[in-house]
């Protein structure tokens, strides 16, 4: 049996996958044949041959395998290795789960094969109303009772980062201890991050979507979100797509890549796939126009909120 789970939001992902894993090991309860492979973590030949091995060898204790590949369509390697094996895979008795983290190019022929041999479930980041959803059953597991107008505050202020709103719901509970949750206390304890939102509006700016972008920039702008600390946390993740993007040109690989540029990991494979949308003279025409808006701000030639909307609008 194959298993395909994907998506954007993975923190659903997680869980699905700490799920399967618990009822397997209910079952199986030695645990030996439960292994566990990430491409995004090892060489992706490295994870392949240690893969293939254990889907050939048959279990000393006759249980069935559960194997689990992370992030398969990381390197186009393994993808075609995988396939090259799909008759056998397709026949095993063993249970081979794949995971994908974000955005997957579905006209990949590894996606469309597991998409039709594979039991697939793609995991979608919530919309508004369904993180309200989520977020008050959350709230229920610590026996914690959220007001609507609080709510409103608490999806505004964490947005669809399941993994902050996960924390920020166990503090909100702590703190209360069993008592409903009002609006103050969002206010309180949960303040709005713009570093979770400005990887939103570096993708608008990425899909030429300038419309997008300027909704969202000027969103932080209502919120009160100061013109330069915006512009700076732009500069932030325009001048890691430079680095990310100076090392693909020179024809390292992605783990080589991730490893290399310094960055947070999490940081770094965000960058890695914003960087294909660019050229890299593109990436130095933006942040020297940056460069540029930040003096005249600063020398009083330009109004902050115009020269953001400015800079968006010229990209």
């Amino acid at each position: 049996m194959i298993i395909f789970l994907f998506g954007e939001d993975n923190f659903r992902i997680r869980e699905k996958l700490k799920s399967i894993t618990e009822h397997y090991t209910k079952i199986h309860k030695s645990g030996l044949n439960l292994k566990y492979f990430d491409c995004d973590k090892k060489s992706i030949n490295a994870v392949f041959d240690q893969f293939n091995k254990e889907t050939m060898q048959n279990s000393m204790f006759k249980e069935k395998k559960l194997i689990i590949i992370g992030n398969p369509f990381l390197d186009i390697n393994f993808k075609e290795k995988f396939l090259n094996t799909k008759k056998d895979l397709i026949n095993s008795e063993d249970i081979i789960l794949l995971y994908q983290n974000g955005k997957i190019n579905q006209r990949n022929s590894l996606f469309s094969f597991l998409k039709k041999n594979a039991k697939s479930q793609e995991f979608k980041l919530l919309s508004p109303q369904k993180l309200k959803i989520w977020a008050k059953k959350e709230f229920e597991k610590y026996d914690a009772i959220i007001g609507e107008n609080a709510l409103g505050v608490f999806i505004d202020n964490v947005g669809n980062d399941l993994w902050r709103m996960s924390q920020e719901i166990n503090k909100l509970s702590n703190y209360k201890d069993k008592e409903k949750i009002e609006e103050q206390d969002v206010r309180l304890l949960v303040k709005p991050k713009v570093e979770t939102d400005i990887f939103k509006t570096i993708d608008a700016i990425s899909e030429k979507n300038k419309k997008h972008a300027l909704g969202l920039l000027n969103k932080h702008l209502r919120k009160g979100d100061s013109p330069l600390y915006l512009l700076s946390m732009i500069n932030f993740q325009i001048k890691n797509l430079l680095i990310v993007k100076d090392l693909i040109q020179k024809g390292e690989p992605f783990n080589v890549v991730v490893s290399k540029s310094g960055l947070h990991p999490f940081v770094a494979r965000k960058s890695y796939f914003q960087s294909q949308k660019f050229t890299f003279s593109e990436l130095k025409k933006i942040f020297q126009n940056i460069f540029k808006i930040d003096l005249d701000i600063k020398t009083g030639k330009i109004d902050p909120e115009i020269a953001l909307n400015l800079l968006v609008a010229e990209i």
